[in-house]
């Protein structure tokens, strides 16, 4: 059995390079916001403006990711992932190396559109190269690399960056040049069936598949709404500075646990399953956490990181078992532009939280009433995600309109 798991395509030590290239971008993805200080200090700008290089980065990764992934679906599958690991190298370099605030955008935007169409096109061959018993796991070890990033690159990254905010930057294109080697020696080629640029951009035109975005986007809402003001809600009660850095540390431990563990559960029970239970979990728990704040003392401080490492666990384990259950609606060929579309619907549903948590504390909310908020916009997403379930199934059921989009239980095992 593992000669014909090689043959199809599923090789460990191939992925693990695909791995190092989504650390490096884990790092670069979150670092610099805690460096945002040291950055305004060192390129003359405010505070605000420094802000203005991850919110670029953001939309141009969320705008670029669908067009490039379209654009680029007839090219070969590894040279492509070389061009875009090379793209995203060379722009943190340009922002390594900025003299001038000009600079350091422009770079940040070079990246962004290098790391964007890295994502799709990664995700993109882990499905088509992997046998689809084995893809939960694969996306899982590919995606560990990020999260990985989030548990003890980042705070190394912000360790070393005290002194100079330029040298998480010179380490993530390290990383990702050492990553750039390991693929060019190690990574197969692949090369999918040719495609129209029509064909590329056909699950544009398939409502099934854009309703089934609204389940990521929900969730990185939900999670960033809180995890935007985390020191404000947990501070007051372990205190910050280091016991706070401990609290994100094991939340980037238990994310990684949770995306290993959803990778496995996914190839046995299916997306829709693994997605449900996802999504009602962390419903539940935020409806809990946010009545165990209320508890004084030791009692609300542990119902407070219960809460918190119970959404890093489920919401670590949601990316693998989203994209599993989107590669499952299209074809290997057209993979790549609806992961990108997962990617853009995450770092919307991302920005949208961020968003919502600072009107609502604004408005007069405590910090400690933001996960009723986050359960809200959960519960949100549950429904949609039932009423998806219930309508593809439906429609599969009926043969009518719809019906030539694949039905979710006969192409996932539940």
């Amino acid at each position: 059995m593992r000669t014909n798991e090689v043959e199809a395509g599923f090789r460990p030590g191939a992925l693990i390079w695909l791995a190092v290239a989504t650390f490096s971008m884990g790092i670069d993805g979150y670092v610099l916001a805690g460096l945002l200080p040291q950055i305004a200090t060192g390129l003359r700008v405010d505070a605000a403006a420094a802000g203005q290089l991850m919110s670029v980065f953001a939309a141009t990764g969320a705008l670029a990711g669908p067009v490039l992934g379209a654009l680029t679906g007839r090219w070969e599958r590894k040279a492509t992932i070389m061009l875009a690991l090379g793209v995203f190298v060379l722009g943190n370099l340009l922002v390594a190396l900025a003299p001038t605030y000009f600079w350091a955008m422009a770079g940040r935007v070079v990246s962004a559109l290098g790391g964007a169409l890295l994502n799709a096109v990664i995700g993109s061959y882990v499905i088509a190269r992997t046998p689809e018993r084995y893809r939960g796991r694969a996306l899982s070890l590919v995606m560990g690399g990020f999260l990985f990033a989030t548990a003890l690159g980042v705070p190394i990254g912000l360790a070393i960056g005290q002194s100079d905010w330029r040298i998480p930057l010179f380490l993530v294109v390290g990383v990702g040049a050492a990553a750039l080697v390991g693929i060019l020696l190690k990574v197969p080629r692949l090369t999918l069936p040719p495609v129209s640029l029509r064909e590329a951009l056909s699950p544009l035109t398939r409502p099934a598949i854009l309703s089934v975005l609204l389940v990521p986007m929900g969730l990185m809402c939900a999670s960033y709404l809180c995890f935007t003001y985390a020191t404000l809600i947990l501070g007051p009660r372990i205190g910050e500075g280091y016991p706070m850095i401990g609290a994100l540390f094991g939340y980037g431990i238990v994310s990684l646990v949770g995306n290993i563990v959803s990778g496995r559960v996914t190839d046995r029970r299916g997306p829709v399953a693994v997605l449900t239970v996802i999504v009602a979990t962390v419903l539940a728990a935020a409806l809990l956490g946010w009545f165990g704040l209320m508890l004084p003392g030791l009692a609300g401080a542990v119902a407070g990181l219960a809460w918190f490492l119970i959404c890093a666990f489920f919401n670590g384990g949601s990316g693998v078992t989203a994209q599993t259950r989107l590669a499952t609606m299209v074809s290997d060929s057209v993979a790549a532009l609806v992961l990108a579309l997962n990617n853009s619907a995450m770092m919307l549903g991302s920005a949208l939280g961020s968003a919502l948590g600072g009107i609502a504390l604004a408005a007069g909310a405590l910090p400690d009433q933001l996960p009723l908020l986050s359960g809200a916009v959960l519960g949100v997403t549950l429904i949609a995600h039932l009423i998806t379930v219930g309508t593809l199934r439906g429609r599969a059921g009926r043969g009518g309109i719809g019906a030539d989009e694949p039905p979710v239980g006969a192409v996932e095992p539940v």
